[in-house]
């Protein structure tokens, strides 16, 4: 642990963190622009699965070189975050689509989705932080910029 109460959360467990939930969001970069949609998802060891429809998210997930996938909590005593790096691919043949479709994605708003867009991971990271009051500023040194 750090002194500012940070733990950084193993790979196994970001990847069991990822399965016990299923809705995060997504981000990428398309040119100058960077856009973040929420998700509900469906994630195994190796990847993340989401639907969408066609429009914006879809093509802008495809053509980025690299889609970041975030999933965090805010309890009482404590918070988290993973933080999951990948390459998105569309799935395209009907026995990919199959199997996804069996999968638990469930959207918040009813719409109709035929999309179905996996994320294979490539780096994660996750971060745990201890929640408590906050420190006395008088306990912490100034910090003197001009030197």
């Amino acid at each position: 642990m750090t002194a500012n109460g940070m733990i950084e959360i193993s790979d196994d467990e970001c990847r069991k963190l990822l399965r016990a939930f299923e809705f995060g969001r997504i981000a990428f970069r398309v040119g100058d622009v960077l856009e973040v949609f929420p998700v509900n998802y469906h994630a195994d060891a190796s990847s993340i699965t989401f639907r969408t429809a066609p429009g914006t998210k879809l093509a802008g997930v495809l053509l980025a070189d690299d889609v970041v996938f975030e999933i965090d909590h805010i309890g009482e005593r404590e918070a988290w975050s993973v933080v999951a790096h990948g390459k998105a691919r569309r799935l395209e043949s009907s026995s990919d689509i199959e199997a996804a479709e069996r999968l638990p994605i469930r959207p918040l708003v009813p719409s109709v989705k035929r999309e179905f867009v996996v994320i294979d991971l490539v780096r994660l990271s996750g971060r745990r932080f201890h929640r408590g009051p906050q420190p006395d500023p008088s306990a912490e040194p100034l910090v003197d910029s001009s030197d």
